[in-house]
């Protein structure tokens, strides 16, 4: 399990390699080289700062990167006679002026509506929550297990885990459950799916793909502006390739 120092280093070093980073990267380089009077590094830097600002703001550009990650996987046919649903965390606040619903983030959201349905479909099924609680006094787990009791889950079909700081400890938490070969169902958004699937399947476990949170969306209009939620996608998918390519580098040296 990665320490708090080891996941502060993941996030300080993968902030660099995602859109926002590299922007801000590129257009300090550019700041500094005005100053040094290197005019031609200072408008190659700045030049390409804002080539990538468009790029990953681009609508269409962004969409292309999350869909192939949300391709991969389609929707749960609620047809699957299983035990477990393992539904994964995605942050939250306790803002006790907000109702419960608004404490939990939009992809949590999704994800907790996506389990209580499948839930709800499948006899005699029980529900795993896990994440931990960060800064926070109550986990991911608790929260999302909230939630879906007052949605109407049997607090008896819990259950929930508070210590998995990231979806690597969620799947070992899973395997400490669920039998050896026996399929259960993950319900995660739709881009973190993929690697989540080689996250679970190299713990051995047999997971059966239930996304939701779906980004994608069909077009017609190529001359749509760049903006922050089209780089806000981009970074979304990003975080996930740069998590599979690592993936598959430690699978290749080890």
């Amino acid at each position: 399990m990665v320490g708090i120092d080891g996941m502060a280093l993941k996030k300080f070093v993968s902030f660099f390699l995602q859109p926002y980073g590299l922007i801000f990267v590129f257009f300090a380089l550019g700041l500094y080289f005005v100053f040094k009077n290197k005019n031609n590094f200072a408008k190659l830097s700045l030049s390409f700062s804002l080539f990538l600002y468009l790029l990953f703001g681009y609508p269409i550009f962004s969409n292309i990167l999350v869909k192939s990650l949300e391709d991969k996987y389609p929707k749960y046919d609620y047809s699957h006679h299983i035990k477990y649903i393992h539904v994964l965390g995605s942050g939250h606040n306790e803002d006790p002026l907000q109702p419960l619903s608004s404490q939990i983030s939009g992809a949590g959201l999704k994800r907790i509506i996506e389990g209580v349905l499948i839930y709800k479909k499948t006899p005699n099924a029980k529900l795993i929550f896990t994440g931990f609680n960060g800064k926070d006094e109550i986990s991911d787990g608790v929260m999302s297990a909230k939630l879906a009791m007052e949605l109407g889950v049997k607090k008896e079909d819990i259950i929930i885990g508070t210590h998995q700081r990231d979806t690597s400890d969620e799947a070992k938490f899973t395997k400490s459950i669920v039998s050896p070969n026996e399929e259960f169902v993950l319900v995660t958004s739709a881009t973190h799916m993929p690697r989540s699937m080689m996250l679970f399947q190299a713990e051995g476990l047999k997971p059966i793909a239930a996304p939701t949170h779906f980004k994608r969306f069909y077009f017609n209009d190529y001359l749509e502006m760049p903006g922050s939620n089209s780089i806000s996608k981009s970074k979304m998918a990003i975080h996930e390739y740069l998590g599979i390519l690592w993936m598959k580098l430690k699978q290749f040296l080890h």
